[in-house]
């Protein structure tokens, strides 16, 4: 066991405390930008419908044009310097903006070219964040591990969204997104801080590109639970790109709500990460890591229903119930996951199977966001919502013809086919 297990658990270890911090320089940020940017193009380049969906859907489409090479190239490279050099190509993305503004050359074309190079940088980043985590921390403590990042990550969710809508209103849209530009270069130097070296990839695992996309997939796709996995992740993250992608323009075009409102209500989906983040530990200890997985998914998915009745009084709470118990689910779904990929799958190709799980269950969000930004313009934002979310309900449903409901914990032999 872990030696740090035996004290406070996995915040013992200086190196993972500090990736923990860059992780909440990096994600405070990043959901700052997710009211910021979609409030830029509302705000100053008065973009519709159709415009926020095609950039909300240019923001993950990398994961559809690099997501699986890149997990053959991460597994190639020292994880730590893939995330601070993503981190540091996102900040001067980010940074182009404001000073793009104040010389008059912002366009609505430069936004969604800004959107796509951050999402690249993002696929990069997050391959090579799940591949890093095994490096700091012994097996006994990667769902401790993740459980924390996850809560980092909630947290985020949360105070973000509320911190961009003051920033908005405060110095402006365009100006705010630096906020997001300076956490990711905190980023880079908490990183570069790690004690750990960043380990070598064994040279001799190597395997050509084509081929190692190919093992990487059949890898995933082989083992019963990970495919089941990957269908009801596809589904749900197509329903809720497509969600957010219309969140702020339904906040404010149709229930009419100021942008600090709207920041509030965005940061509720945090509460219920938090939550997920903060029990997930011990809910898995007392029911199981399978068990708590699938309870946490099926009885999170009908909340979905409650948002599109949101109206500007008592029933905004429909929003933020909406939110936080999704969010719940998720992070309880995102702990098992990355806890049974990173204890089942061997180290040289943990790169390429987490490039082929984003690939499949990211894969799907550009497709979501661009078709509700076009069925809103032809049916309605609230009616749009209400078709996605409905479609949110029943992404459980592959798991259902899993081993997940007859498993207590998740052991790589049940699992396999």
């Amino acid at each position: 066991m872990d030696p740090y297990a035996m004290t406070t658990g996995v915040l013992r270890n200086p190196d993972f405390r500090r990736l923990l911090s860059s992780h909440v320089a990096n994600e405070l940020g990043a959901n700052i930008s997710r009211v910021t940017l979609p409030l830029i193009a509302v705000l100053v380049l008065h973009a519709g419908p159709a415009e926020l969906g095609l950039m909300a859907a240019l923001q993950t489409t990398a994961f559809l044009l690099v997501g699986l090479p890149a997990g053959v190239w991460v597994d190639r490279m020292r994880k730590r310097r893939v995330m601070m050099a993503t981190d540091l190509a996102r900040c001067l993305l980010l940074a182009s903006i404001p000073l793009a503004w104040q010389f008059g050359l912002l366009s609505i074309t430069m936004m969604y070219v800004v959107a796509l190079l951050v999402g690249v940088a993002q696929v990069f980043n997050d391959v090579a964040d799940q591949t890093y985590l095994p490096n700091l921390v012994s097996t006994d403590l990667l769902s401790d591990g993740n459980a924390k990042l996850e809560v980092v990550r909630s947290g985020g969710f949360m105070t973000g969204p509320g911190i961009g809508g003051a920033l908005v209103q405060l110095v402006g849209a365009a100006n705010a997104i630096l906020a997001p530009a300076l956490g990711a270069l905190a980023s880079v130097l908490l990183l570069g801080s790690i004690k750990v070296p960043d380990r070598q990839p064994d040279p001799a695992k190597r395997t050509p590109l084509l081929r190692g996309i190919k093992e990487g997939f059949a890898y995933a796709w082989r083992d019963r639970l990970m495919r089941a996995f990957l269908l009801s992740s596809g589904g749900a993250n197509l329903a809720v790109a497509g969600v957010l992608a219309l969140s702020v323009l339904f906040l404010a075009e149709v229930v009419k709500l100021p942008p600090g409102t709207i920041g509030v209500l965005l940061m509720s989906g945090g509460i219920g990460g938090i939550l997920g983040g903060v029990t997930g530990a011990w809910l898995t200890r007392r029911f199981g890591t399978a068990r708590a997985t699938w309870v946490a998914v099926t009885v999170s998915s009908p909340f979905a229903l409650l948002l599109p009745m949101t109206q500007a009084d008592w029933r905004m709470v429909c929003f933020a119930i909406t939110s936080i118990a999704l969010s719940w689910g998720a992070v309880m779904s995102n702990i098992g996951q990355s806890t049974y990929r990173q204890s089942s799958v061997p180290e040289h190709m943990l790169g390429r199977v987490n490039a082929t799980v984003r690939f499949v269950s990211w894969g799907t969000m550009p497709l979501g966001a661009l078709m509700s930004g076009l069925l809103a313009q032809q049916i309605g934002v609230r009616e749009a919502l209400w078709v996605f979310l409905s479609f949110r309900v029943l992404a459980f449903l592959p798991l259902v013809f899993s081993p997940l409901p007859r498993m207590r914990d998740f052991f790589p032999a049940q699992a396999s086919s």
